[in-house]
């Protein structure tokens, strides 16, 4: 609604500008767009529009272009609501709030929980791979910010009308699940998640750490977990049923472990049932001329094309590698659910596998091949450094989580509010939820970032329990007034009293809010809706303490104010749902 009226003003001073540029200039010109800005002040109005561009083709100064076009479009009749305001090479614009308010609020009010959704991807098939554990140990920080990225991206592309779905490649194969495999084998004893009363997946990472821990004994260890390896994928009976054992050990953990942090899957992929096509596919491209054979027998690709060397695709035994297996994931996915777009979230460190990966499939014939995009994200680090699971010094994800509801059932103790919230361990786990969610997504995904647990949990400054603290706290205010709105019967909103800066600054803020989510899905970002967030929540903490409003001089600007709050949080609550902090009416 806002981005519609200062379109309006840009297409209004754009034809009032080329009408000047013609009689200056004595013949038509084409001049550079007009671009759009936010002044750095609210006294400077809502929109900005420099004009330093127009200044050398017009031979005239910014502020004498501003100054004939104020009072150019001031005669104007048909011009939008609002006031001119010369500011030095600006022209800004200081928008009639009253009008916007009344549409605003109809808005707001009827679409509720839709409100800021687009149709800027209208209906397009977008399939969005994320977490993609390996079986051989429990999910940790990393995975989390993984999980976090790829639920939250998720809803925002739905807001956006995309048609989504969410799937997950399980890395159930390879040389590093033969590891725990040869190392349980070896110092297990027959060891099981029942008798030593150890969660499946951290079972079988322990056997991981045990390897590692093995192979600096033992040089032959790598070799041992190769030759593992060929046995499978020739089906040797012994590998194959310890394979199903600890396999299932960890998918029972991981399902544990999803369930308890709101993470959900349309499709699950596993590399053992997907190599094979890529095996496949890599040999007929041999055939083709796609690819190339060098004397071991191995198959490579030459990647001059983009100026990189040449990958392996199959070793000399024929074997597959993660590339080779990727290709088939591919290929498969598109054959069970014809996507136009195919998203991956996976960390930084993969960028040249992605390249590849996207140039093989392009090069193989397929078409679909030039919409599929890898979202990068950077590393989660510790305040004391990188964490590494072969060593085992790792952050938990089953620990993390614990510890943060642990820490938010200390906080509603310490306030004493277990008898106003709607049960003590239910909101301790949203409370960890949003903080752990929150946390790992105000960052830009491509930036890296250290977790601090205790920082996250916190109830003041930039966090989850912060916002829905401020959730709750709106909500608080508004039962207030249901208690007494029949005091209020009969008394009509006006808009016309919303006046003080703060109620135009919150005003803009919720009628930007579509363009946020527009910006975020457009970028696969889910820190502009953090950002956005936080910086609504700021400015109604500010508003409420400088102004009254259950308490407010007159009846009507009771209801005015009431109005604007139900407003931020619809918008509070519709970003929540984006980033996965769940709204909680009492804290």
């Amino acid at each position: 609604m806002l981005q519609e009226i200062r379109e309006q003003w840009k297409t209004l001073i754009e034809e009032q500008l080329a009408i000047y540029a013609k009689e200056i200039l004595k013949e038509d010109v084409i001049l550079a767009p007009l671009t759009i800005q936010v002044p750095p002040k609210p006294e400077l109005g809502d929109v900005a529009f420099p004009l330093f561009a127009y200044a050398k083709q017009l031979r005239l100064a910014p502020v004498k272009i501003a100054q004939v076009l104020k009072e150019r479009i001031e005669l104007l009749a048909n011009r939008p609501s609002g006031q001119l305001i010369l500011a030095g090479p600006y022209l800004n614009i200081r928008l009639d709030f009253a009008s916007l308010i009344n549409d605003l609020k109809d808005k707001v009010f009827n679409e509720k929980d839709a409100y800021g959704n687009s149709n800027v991807f209208n209906n397009k098939k977008v399939m969005i791979e994320f977490s993609c554990p390996n079986t051989n140990k429990p999910l940790h920080l990393g995975h989390m910010r993984n999980d976090s990225l790829g639920e939250s991206v998720s809803s925002i592309l739905k807001a956006n009308g995309a048609d989504v779905q969410k799937v997950n490649l399980i890395n159930n194969r390879g040389v590093h699940i033969c590891k725990s495999m040869l190392a349980y084998k070896k110092f297990g004893n027959g060891e099981t998640p029942e008798s030593s009363n150890i969660k499946g997946d951290h079972l079988v990472g322990k056997y991981y750490v045990k390897f590692a821990q093995w192979e600096k004994e033992d040089p032959t260890a790598v070799d041992q977990a190769k030759e593992m390896l060929v046995k499978w994928e020739d089906g040797d009976k012994e590998t194959i049923d310890l394979w199903n054992k600890m396999n299932g050990w960890t998918l029972d953990g991981l399902a544990q472990s999803y369930e308890k942090t709101g993470v959900h899957f349309d499709k699950y992929y596993y590399e053992s049932e997907t190599y094979k096509l890529g095996k496949d596919k890599v040999l007929k491209g041999l055939e083709s001329g796609v690819f190339y054979q060098e004397e071991d027998g191995s198959v490579w690709i030459d990647l001059e094309e983009i100026n990189l060397d040449k990958k392996v695709l199959l070793r000399s035994d024929g074997t597959s590698l993660y590339m080779t297996q990727d290709i088939g994931t591919a290929i498969s996915r598109h054959e069970d659910w014809p996507f136009e777009s195919l998203v991956y979230v996976v960390a930084s460190e993969q960028q040249y596998h992605f390249k590849v990966l996207f140039y093989i499939l392009e090069k193989l014939g397929y078409s679909w091949a030039k919409d599929l995009h890898h979202l990068s994200y950077g590393m989660v680090n510790l305040p004391n450094g990188k964490m590494k699971s072969r060593e085992g010094t790792v952050v938990d994800a089953d620990d993390l989580f614990d510890n943060l509801a642990e820490l938010a059932k200390q906080e509603i103790q310490n306030k004493e509010r277990e008898g106003l919230v709607d049960g003590l361990d239910k909101t301790a786990n949203a409370i960890a939820l949003g903080a752990l969610n929150y946390y790992l997504l105000q960052v830009d995904p491509s930036k890296d970032m250290t977790f601090d647990p205790v920082k996250s949990i916190s109830f003041n400054g930039n966090t989850g329990p912060y916002l829905q603290y401020m959730g709750a706290r709106i909500s608080s205010m508004l039962r207030k007034f249901e208690e007494q709105k029949d005091e209020y019967l009969g008394v009509e909103f006006d808009p016309s009293l919303l006046t003080t800066e703060e109620e135009r600054e919150l005003v803009k803020m919720i009628a930007n809010f579509p363009e946020i989510v527009k910006k975020a899905g457009l970028n696969f970002n889910p820190s502009i809706i953090c950002s956005n967030l936080y910086d609504i929540s700021k400015m109604f903490s500010k508003w409420y303490h400088d102004n009254k409003i259950l308490m407010a001089e007159d009846k009507k600007m009771v209801v005015a104010r009431i109005n604007l709050a139900k407003m931020v949080l619809q918008v509070i609550k519709n970003s929540f749902s984006l980033v996965g902090i769940s709204y909680l009416e009492t804290m």
